[in-house]
């Protein structure tokens, strides 16, 4: 039922925007009717080339995004950045802060970037806040299971 109205929508829209364009053109002569048929052609083209675009900045930020958290590379990104070829323009903020966030993980992984870790550590400070997790978790597991 739902795909059966879906398709009249459809075509109703693809009349009315055939509807309107000859209701737009009726006062027209003939030249200026294939001009401005022209002009909505040139105009729909426009958009569809900008859209292209965007889509290809979304795609190339998904792409910087997979790179950096070692995700799989998808095919249907890579297809629409060859697409829109040399018009991607993605802000450079977004890029600093994926190779920001690329360096500091790299850092962290590092072998240096763990021992610096280990060297901030307080030991103390952690067997304290370890004993009060286990003595927190045992208050809460016997709030919630009282035996009788």
């Amino acid at each position: 039922w739902q795909q059966g109205t879906q398709a009249m929508v459809g075509d109703v829209r693809g009349l009315n925007s055939e509807y309107n364009v000859t209701m737009s053109t009726e006062g027209m002569s003939r030249e200026e009717a294939e001009e401005y048929q022209k002009q909505v052609v040139e105009e729909k083209m426009e958009r569809d080339s900008e859209f292209l675009v965007k889509k290809a900045e979304r795609a190339t930020l998904r792409t910087c995004l997979r790179d950096k958290y070692r995700l799989p590379k998808s095919e249907q990104d890579a297809n629409l950045m060859e697409l829109a070829g040399d018009d991607i323009d993605v802000p450079e903020e977004l890029l600093k802060m994926v190779d920001e966030d690329a360096t500091e993980e790299e850092e962290k992984d590092s072998i240096l970037g763990q021992i610096q870790n280990l060297q901030n550590m307080d030991m103390d400070q952690i067997k304290e806040k370890a004993s009060a997790t286990m003595v927190e978790m045992k208050s809460k597991a016997e709030e919630k299971c009282s035996v009788m």
